[in-house]
């Protein structure tokens, strides 16, 4: 008799053209073990060709509230341990960062220390109202990992970003929603239909051109306009001669919406 599997510690599913990845260990606050980050890049990894959209969800009444704590201190070597679990999230973070298709997130309860990054690298977060946020590294005597760091001096300047993390401080929703850690607010009860139905509106889009305007966007605040300009020009001129881009402009003279799933 063979042992059983292990219980996936993420889901997926094909909905239509989105690719739904739902984080499942909610007894837990969906916290980061080394087999819930493996699921979880295998499943970035392993969206369809033609999923057009990844939606990111977690079951239960938190999103993700960061590293697996009782597994650190369980570890005979802990910063051998920590390092390895932050090197292979970091793996996440750049799968999602990456991704050829637009990412939405639907976060809900609390988010904590490397469940903020998470946050940072999806493209468009909705969340639920009374969520909170609170990066919480100094509580545990750490620096942040999983872009946390980066997320949160994008979306709210170096001086605040120290004020949070430096105070053990938490950010209300509202707050988050304000400095632009997060896209759109949503009732509690709303949130997971909220999120599916912005996501099937992305793909219905051009989504190679979303994706262009998502590089163009991380890229401003650290270029120069010069620079800024430059990139515009070549990837206006890369949509242009895209078949979406085709679509586009051909539906506009035609006075019909484009069909940018399956261009004419």
């Amino acid at each position: 008799m063979t042992d059983a599997q292990p219980r996936p510690h993420v889901l997926t599913d094909l909905d239509g053209d989105v690719w739904r990845i739902t984080l499942d260990r909610p007894e837990t606050g969906n916290a980061l073990t080394p087999a819930l980050v493996a699921d979880l890049l295998a499943a970035v990894r392993a969206r369809p060709e033609r999923a057009r959209v990844v939606l990111l969800l977690a079951n239960g009444p938190r999103f993700c509230v960061g590293g697996d704590i009782d597994s650190f201190a369980g570890a005979p070597d802990p910063g051998a341990f920590v390092g390895r679990l932050a090197h292979d999230w970091h793996e996440v973070i750049r799968a999602l960062l990456a991704c050829p298709v637009p990412v939405v997130a639907g976060v809900q309860g609390a988010v904590a220390g490397a469940g903020v990054g998470l946050m940072g690298a999806c493209d468009l977060v909705i969340c639920a109202r009374t969520t909170k946020i609170r990066p919480a590294y100094g509580a545990i005597g750490f620096s942040p990992d999983g872009g946390t760091s980066w997320a949160l001096t994008r979306a709210l300047g170096a001086p605040r970003a120290l004020d949070l993390l430096l105070t053990n401080g938490v950010l209300t929703a509202a707050e988050a929603h304000l400095s632009g850690l997060v896209a759109r607010l949503v009732e509690d009860d709303e949130l997971r239909a909220t999120a599916e139905s912005v996501a099937a509106e992305i793909a219905d889009g051009p989504v190679r051109a979303m994706v262009r305007t998502r590089a163009l966007v991380r890229t401003a605040a650290i270029r120069t306009l010069e620079e800024q300009l430059d990139d515009e020009a070549q990837l206006i001129a890369e949509s242009a001669a895209d078949p979406e881009g085709r679509e586009g402009v051909r539906a506009f003279v035609e006075k019909r919406a484009p069909d940018f799933r399956t261009p004419r």
